[in-house]
C-alpha cells in the first residue's frame, strides 16, 4: 500500500515527523512522501486551502492508496478531504488501531482492538447520516439510511457484547493474579513508550524468546513470564507500549491490558537512553500522564534506561541526573537504573528489585518459633518468600524473617507459631 503523508504543526499539538514515518513504516506503507504546514487547524479541512490543493495536485500525480494525516480529523474534516481528494482518507488513530489490528493474535487483544475501532466509528457513522439527511452523499460505506441507521445499533450492541466479554477475561485474570500471589510470587509490569526495549527486557529477565522487534507496537497481547530475584520468586508482565496523546478510546478499550500495571507491586518503566535528551523528556513524561489516568502512581516505579550499548557512560550519567531532576515535584523519589537488554547487562536492575521488594507493602517483620528439626526447612521456605533477620538457637529456635504476610498460611501448616516481635502468636 502506497501513502502520502501529511502533517500540520501546530503548537498546540504533539506531532513529531518521525515518530509519524514510524508509524506508517509499521502499518507496513511505502511513504511516497510528506507534506508539512505550519498553521492552526482548518475548520474544514484540518490543512489550509492552498495546501490542499498541493494535496490535491500531488494526489493526480503519485496515485497513491491513502492519504494519512498526522494530525487528529473529526469525522466532517474526513468527509470533506475525501470529497475533495476522492482517495481513502485516515488520521493517525486510525493508522494505530491498523497497526492494532495487524499485531493482535489472542481472542482479548483482538476484542480490545474491535472495540476500539468500533467506538472510533460511531461519530463516523452519525456524521454519515447526518450528510445523508442533507442531501450531500450516500450513507457509512455506501449504504443508505435506514442501513447506516440500522449498522449504528449493530455498532452499539457489538461494543456491549465485547466490553461483557472483556469483564470475563478480567475476572478470569483477576483470579490468576490471586493464585500466584497465594504462591508468593512478587508482580512486575514492563510499562513505557511503544518500541523502547520492554519485550527484549522481559527476555533478557525470563530468558525467553518472546517475539521482540524494532517497530512500533509489537506487543498487544499481555505476556507474563517468572523470573527469581535472588531466592524470591517474581513475575514480570509486559504490556501494549504508549504513545503520545493516547486518546481515550483507545486507553478504555484496553484497560484491561493495561490493568496489569495498576496491580503491580512494581513499575518498570523503560527508556531508550539512546535517544536524544527532547525524545527522552517527551515520553518520559508521556508516560506518566498515562499511569496518572490509570492511577498507578501510587506504587514503587523503577524507571528503566535502556539500550546502554548504544550511547558513551558520559551520555547515561548525563541523561540519568537530567531525569531526576525533571522528576523532582512531578512524582515520589524513584530510582533511575541503566542497562542493555540485548547484551544482557541487568546488574544495576537487578540490585534495585532486591531493595524495592523489601519495602513492598505485603512484607512484614515477624518472630517465627520452631523445634529444632524443623528449623532448616523453615529457613528454606522464609528465604523463598523473604529475608532472615536474625536466628536465635535454644530449646525453640527464634527466625526473626522479614516475609510476605499471605504466605504465612505456608508456614503455619508445618506447625510452627509466628508472632510480630514484641506480640502474641499470629492467628
Amino acid at each position: 500500500m502506497r501513502a502520502v503523508g501529511v502533517i500540520r504543526i501546530d503548537p498546540r499539538e504533539r506531532v513529531r515527523k518521525k515518530e509519524f514515518e514510524e508509524l506508517l513504516t509499521s502499518a507496513g506503507y511505502e511513504v511516497i512522501t510528506i507534506i508539512e504546514q505550519n498553521r492552526e487547524e482548518h475548520p474544514r479541512y484540518n490543512i489550509g486551502k492552498g495546501k490542499l490543493e498541493e494535496l490535491k495536485t500531488l494526489v493526480e500525480e503519485l496515485r497513491p492508496d491513502r492519504v494519512i494525516f498526522a494530525n487528529r480529523l473529526t469525522p466532517s474534516q474526513a468527509y470533506n478531504l475525501w470529497k475533495e481528494l476522492r482517495v481513502e482518507v485516515m488520521d493517525k488513530w486510525q493508522l494505530v488501531l491498523e497497526i492494532f489490528e495487524k499485531r493482535a493474535h489472542s481472542k482479548e487483544a483482538k476484542l480490545q482492538v474491535e472495540l476500539a475501532q468500533l467506538q472510533y466509528e460511531i461519530p463516523l457513522v452519525k456524521e454519515a447520516i447526518r450528510r445523508i439527511r442533507l442531501g450531500d452523499r450516500a450513507g457509512f460505506k455506501g449504504m443508505g439510511e435506514y442501513q447506516t441507521q440500522q449498522y449504528l445499533k449493530h455498532v452499539r450492541y457489538r461494543m456491549g457484547k465485547i466490553r461483557k466479554e472483556l469483564e470475563r477475561v478480567k475476572a478470569d485474570r483477576e483470579v490468576k493474579r490471586k493464585r500466584r500471589e497465594e504462591a508468593g510470587f512478587i508482580l512486575f509490569a514492563l510499562a513505557g513508550y511503544t518500541n523502547a526495549g520492554k519485550s527484549t527486557l522481559l527476555n533478557a529477565l525470563a530468558r525467553e524468546e518472546v517475539e521482540a522487534k524494532a517497530q512500533m507496537f509489537t506487543t498487544l497481547d499481555t505476556t507474563t513470564r517468572s523470573f527469581r530475584v535472588g531466592h524470591k520468586k517474581v513475575l514480570v508482565t509486559d504490556t501494549v507500549g504508549f504513545i503520545d496523546n493516547l486518546p481515550p478510546f483507545i486507553v478504555e478499550a484496553f484497560h484491561s491490558t493495561l490493568e496489569e500495571i495498576v496491580k503491580a507491586d512494581v513499575i518498570l518503566l523503560v527508556l531508550d537512553v539512546s535517544e536524544p535528551w527532547s525524545e527522552i523528556k517527551r515520553k518520559f513524561l508521556a508516560s506518566l500522564r498515562v499511569l496518572r489516568e490509570l492511577r498507578a502512581m501510587d506504587r514503587p516505579i523503577i524507571v528503566v534506561l535502556n539500550k546502554i550499548d548504544l550511547t558513551t557512560p558520559e551520555d547515561v550519567e548525563d541523561k540519568r541526573a537530567a531525569l531526576l531532576a525533571l522528576a523532582e515535584g512531578r512524582m515520589a523519589p524513584f530510582e533511575v537504573v541503566a542497562v542493555s537488554a540485548r547484551e544482557g547487562e541487568l546488574g544495576e536492575l537487578f540490585n534495585a528489585l532486591e531493595r524495592v521488594i523489601v519495602t513492598l507493602p505485603k512484607f512484614r517483620v515477624f518472630d517465627i518459633i520452631a523445634d529444632a528439626e524443623d528449623v532448616p526447612r523453615v529457613l528454606s521456605i522464609v528465604r523463598e518468600i523473604g529475608d532472615v533477620l536474625d536466628v536465635r538457637y535454644g530449646q525453640k529456635t527464634v527466625i526473626r524473617a522479614r516475609i510476605q504476610v499471605g504466605m504465612i498460611k505456608e508456614l503455619t501448616r508445618m506447625g510452627v507459631e509466628i508472632r510480630a516481635p514484641g506480640e502474641g502468636p499470629q492467628s
